[in-house]
């Protein structure tokens, strides 16, 4: 037969009992009490010491004036400051001339990569392959052109960005200058003229609507025109689309779309540098 368990009498319980079982109030082991009460002296040290509590337009700064921000800044300003005498390089150099093993480029392309991963991935894609409306830097049709210098500019200035020196050239909302008939007639053609298939009739009717009012800007065999941006209507990239419910939409309201003007925000060095990476991409001239 199995003796009951002996309770010291010198354990005060908590009052507490189930079935005939009380809780004893035995008190915490000492190493445990003075660990918690350290924990708690270092809390209040630590909110005066570091920036802790948080208010309306920042947070308590502490007693040491330590900062993440600053500490990161600092990491930055570091590296900014090594890498200065090839930024100047780059800043002054001539991309035509920058031979592809120099230095100087290498350093662009590496940098350049961080500045389109940083700027231009939200709309042209990590990959670069561009989406709806955007752009595809990979392959080689381009819309302004797409050597060094042709891209360097594009970057600075942007499209329909706002200022003078920008890329500029509206496409017009047809739908506003032609007749609702002749719409689907100019549709017809630009399918006949890109290789799909097309009803003869009514591109037979759209050509000369065609070469009345769309050769100005994508040329009279509709293969576009670099001066002013007009794509390159024969062949099978699209900015928008080439079914006929997106060319009627296109021919109809117009295109406008727009791209910033980086040299606003970007220095000299990392406009150059992303032109570099852009044009090493697989679709530069």
């Amino acid at each position: 037969m199995s003796k009951k368990p002996v309770i010291k009498q010198d354990v005060t319980t908590t009052g507490h009992s189930w079935d005939g079982i009380e809780e004893l109030n035995n008190p915490l082991p000492r190493w445990w009490l003075w660990t918690f009460y350290l924990t708690i002296i270092w809390g209040i040290g630590y909110v005066i010491a570091y920036p802790a509590w948080p208010l309306v337009h920042g947070a308590t700064a502490g007693l040491l004036g330590y900062s993440t921000r600053a500490e990161v800044q600092a990491d930055i300003d570091k590296v900014t400051a090594a890498n200065a005498s090839i930024n100047n390089q780059l800043a002054g150099a001539d991309l035509t001339t920058l031979a592809v093993n120099d230095p100087v480029h290498q350093f662009g392309v590496s940098q350049g990569a961080a500045v389109f991963r940083t700027f231009c991935a939200q709309c042209h894609g990590a990959g670069a392959a561009g989406a709806k409306g955007y752009p595809n830097l990979l392959d080689d049709d381009w819309l302004w052109g797409g050597d060094l210098q042709a891209i360097e500019q594009t970057v600075k200035f942007g499209v329909r960005a706002g200022i003078d020196e920008t890329r500029q050239n509206d496409m017009p909302a047809w739908g506003e200058i032609l007749e609702p008939e002749q719409i689907p007639q100019v549709v017809q053609y630009v399918m006949k003229i890109s290789g799909q298939e097309f009803d003869a009739a009514q591109a037979a009717l759209g050509e000369p609507l065609f070469n009345d009012n769309c050769v100005a800007c994508h040329g009279e065999k509709g293969q576009g025109d670099r001066e002013l941006g007009g794509p390159n209507l024969t062949d099978a990239i699209w900015l928008y689309g080439s079914d006929i419910n997106t060319l009627t939409a296109t021919i109809t309201n117009g295109r406008k779309g727009v791209m910033p003007n980086w040299g606003a925000r970007l220095s000299e060095a990392q406009v150059k540098a992303v032109t570099l990476y852009v044009h090493q991409l697989g679709g530069g001239e």
